[in-house]
């Protein structure tokens, strides 16, 4: 679907899901290492295409950013094992380790490499780098957590991922950017519980997934591209529903995990960061309704040679992501309370 299956792709996909669960399952920290060093070369040869040269770019960019962070943090891992015999939480050491892991994952301070390689990828590689790239540095961080610096992190994710997603013409910048937004709540998530992280990364990978999706099948990269699109009507409505639940707008489903964080950082009494995410989140409905709007408001002439593609079962597939996102606030409330 997403790509050709041919046997290379495959083993290095089956490579890169692996390597994932090597490092999350290892018990040592040189484990961890080499979990990520699997992924990351794993990763390489599914961008890297010889015919185009914005992927074969991203590549390069992608390789030496991720080796400057494996570097930082196996140079964090030695000095901590020469300093502290039994790895005792020092701040210094704590945040050379989780700044080698934001770099990994694509974060803030460390996020420039982010939007500029999401720019030089297919759907499929967009959409594996915004969810399962993120999933084991993000569980090494759970280990090693300084929660001063990374609540600060968060709140400057937040922030910039809201800002910089101004003015972008391009749809997969856009994501980036929202991906550096959510990114923030994925770190609250991970400070609160981890079993509050899985359930917001299921669902905004499940989000992400129905937006890469639709425009895989459509071949849209740029915003203005949505102004002409002559697409069937449902289609248009999943569009819409999609993007404002990953904005997080009640009663869809991506607001259900935003609201336990909340509810959360409200019991805590941290009441000034918790309006910094709510306000940063509305700036993000607004860049998603941008992308509606563009697709569902313009009215564009149908013309005689124009192809209709899309077939029911596609159509029945969006559906049932759609319906998910909508019932799935009301189902997920009478499940958990």
């Amino acid at each position: 679907m997403f790509f050709l299956f041919n046997s290379n792709k495959m083993f290095f996909i089956f490579i890169l899901f692996f390597s994932t669960l090597i490092s999350i399952s290892s018990n040592s920290w040189l484990g961890c290492w080499i979990g990520l060093e699997i992924n990351l070369l794993s990763f390489i040869p599914l961008i890297s295409k010889s015919n185009n040269l914005l992927n074969s770019e991203a590549a390069l960019k992608y390789f030496l950013t991720q080796s400057i962070a494996s570097i930082n943090f196996l140079f964090s891992i030695i000095l901590m094992m020469i300093f502290f015999k039994n790895f005792e939480i020092n701040f210094i050491f704590s945040i050379l380790i989780n700044s080698s892991l934001l770099m990994k994952m694509g974060s803030v301070p460390f996020h420039f490499w982010f939007p500029n390689i999401m720019e030089g990828l297919s759907w499929l590689n967009c959409l594996i780098l915004m969810t399962w790239q993120k999933i084991s540095p993000m569980i090494i961080l759970s280990y090693y957590m300084n929660n001063k610096f990374i609540m600060m992190i968060s709140m400057i994710n937040v922030i910039i991922g809201s800002i910089g997603g101004f003015n972008q013409m391009s749809l997969r910048k856009l994501l980036a950017f929202s991906s550096i937004n959510n990114l923030g709540w994925l770190l609250m998530s991970l400070m609160i519980s981890e079993n509050l992280w899985m359930i917001y990364m299921i669902m905004y990978s499940l989000l992400i997934f129905t937006s890469c999706f639709m425009f895989y099948l459509f071949n849209i990269f740029y915003l203005n591209q949505l102004f002409n699109m002559n697409i069937n009507f449902i289609i248009k409505i999943s569009f819409m529903i999609n993007f404002l639940s990953l904005g997080g707008l009640p009663p869809f489903i991506g607001f259900f995990p935003k609201w336990i964080i909340i509810n959360f950082l409200l019991n805590f009494k941290l009441f000034i960061i918790c309006f910094l995410f709510i306000m940063m989140s509305l700036i993000m409905l607004f860049l998603y309704i941008r992308i509606i709007y563009s697709s569902f408001m313009f009215f564009n002439f149908k013309m005689k040679w124009y192809f209709n593609f899309i077939n029911n079962k596609i159509i029945i597939i969006i559906s049932m992501f759609n319906f998910v996102s909508l019932m799935g606030m009301i189902l997920s409330t009478m499940f958990f309370f």
